[in-house]
């Protein structure tokens, strides 16, 4: 039996509005019995939110991160009965497979000759670039940035720079704990008129998407201590 993977997508925060997923995820999620995990306690969680009548004892959930090896993510395939039509990943928010460990299994999935079915639903990435009035046509995800001040400093100016020079939007985020520290750092060393998006808490009842300039930014800092954030870089597609 050829065997599908569905990528489905969950909350990207805590708060998330129910209406962010379609109803075919919905229905996925009522008739899925096995998934791949970032984390087995949030996706638990993430699926009795839904509140779809499922037991959630009569799961099975393998976990998936970023120190798996491919051999062991194999070993765990084994272990789904043959009869079982289809698989679930889901990450830890977001979009399983980008920027998430996911994409381990999805690569052994085509090996194996699995039909992979990504489904529609919030990425942090996506969201923020759509709303913060930079270049959609050129932009790079960098995923976190150094955590070293010195080594951090250098690469926000990197990143302006090609931003400024080549037109690439720079999108990066950092552990929600340290979100204030890379937002002091960011606003020491942009340039006073070099735009910086901050886009916290996307999809939540309280999200915040806001595109400044560094200098504008530095007379009112929003507090983004331990709250999802995803920084943007670029300049306006009107300027």
């Amino acid at each position: 039996m050829v065997k599908t993977l569905y990528l489905i997508p969950c909350h990207l925060a805590e708060n998330g509005k129910s209406d962010a997923f379609a109803e075919m995820n919905l229905e996925v999620i009522r008739n899925t019995k096995f998934y791949f995990v970032e984390n087995v306690r949030s996706a638990r969680r993430f699926i009795s939110s839904l509140k779809l009548g499922i037991t959630i004892d009569e799961l099975r959930f393998f976990e998936l991160d970023k120190d798996t090896e491919n051999q062991v993510i194999k070993e765990k395939i084994l272990e789904i009965p043959s009869l079982v039509g289809h698989v679930g990943v889901l990450s830890e928010a977001g979009c399983p497979g980008v920027a998430d460990p996911g994409a381990k299994l999805v690569a052994i999935a085509h090996q194996l000759g699995w039909k992979v079915a990504p489904l529609v639903g919030p990425s942090s990435i996506l969201l923020g670039l759509m709303a913060s009035g930079f270049n959609g046509q050129k932009f790079f995800f960098h995923g976190y940035l150094p955590i070293k001040q010195e080594e951090r400093i250098k690469a926000i100016r990197k990143l302006e720079e090609e931003a400024i020079s080549k037109g690439i939007t720079q999108l990066f985020i950092e552990t929600p704990f340290r979100n204030q520290s890379l937002l002091q750092d960011l606003l020491q060393t942009l340039r006073p008129h070099t735009l910086l998006c901050i886009a916290s808490n996307l999809t939540s009842t309280n999200e915040f998407v806001s595109t400044k300039k560094a200098t504008v930014w530095k007379n009112n800092i929003p507090n983004i201590n331990k709250i999802p954030t995803i920084f943007l870089i670029g300049n306006h597609n009107s300027e």
